[in-house]
């Protein structure tokens, strides 16, 4: 079966389609593997939201089983922000590295440094109702950028209990605690369960 994730992001899509090869039976695809290049405006206020915006639109254009994620970082002392703004937050086209430096700096003197990663996972199909799995992993800003695996906000956020930044978890390990392995564990239950109604 082809399942479409309705993402660019080559690094989101690895990491979906590590936990789909577990169960097999799925062939993979991105949006820039079907030359999809527009998305739609992610306009809801919950990561939930936007996250069945997206799903539901790459749905519709390719008639394919879709999985899209809205995830983002909340830190306690910017409010909650980045939130749903997550990939915009700084400018669009900021480089990590500089978003991350940016936040250190607001950050310097601060004592409540708790944040957490929240995944929200939309799958939508033409045969069957939307449903939305969500993870979320608690932790805390560090005081610098640490480690080369993962992205974007992953070199300052150190999960809970934790000496390392999830930049320096390998994928496996990330994908044993990450807010989108929660998730995703939670999507492939239910894919396992549609592929039983076949």
């Amino acid at each position: 079966m082809k399942v479409l994730i309705a993402t660019h992001n080559e690094h989101k899509k690895i990491e979906i389609k590590h936990f789909l090869d577990q169960i097999g039976g799925y062939e993979v695809v991105s949006l820039s593997d079907l030359g999809m290049r527009d998305e739609p405006e992610e306009t809801g206020a919950t990561f939930r939201e936007n996250a069945l915006i997206k799903a539901n639109d790459a749905m519709h254009r390719s008639g394919l089983l879709t999985i899209a994620d809205d995830s983002g970082l909340e830190i306690d002392a910017f409010n909650r922000e980045p939130g749903v703004n997550s990939a915009r937050y700084l400018g669009k086209d900021t480089p990590y590295q500089e978003k991350n430096e940016i936040i250190l700096q607001r950050l310097q003197g601060v004592n409540e440094r708790s944040a957490r990663f929240v995944c929200a996972m939309a799958v939508v199909s033409p045969l069957y109702r939307p449903v939305v799995f969500e993870g979320r992993i608690e932790g805390v800003i560090g005081h610098r950028q640490q480690g080369s695996n993962g992205f974007g906000y992953d070199p300052i956020f150190y999960p809970l209990g934790q000496e390392r930044s999830l930049a320096e978890y390998d994928l496996a390990e990330k994908n044993e605690v990450s807010h989108r392995a929660i998730a995703l564990k939670l999507t492939l239950r239910y894919l396992e369960e549609l592929k039983g109604r076949e």
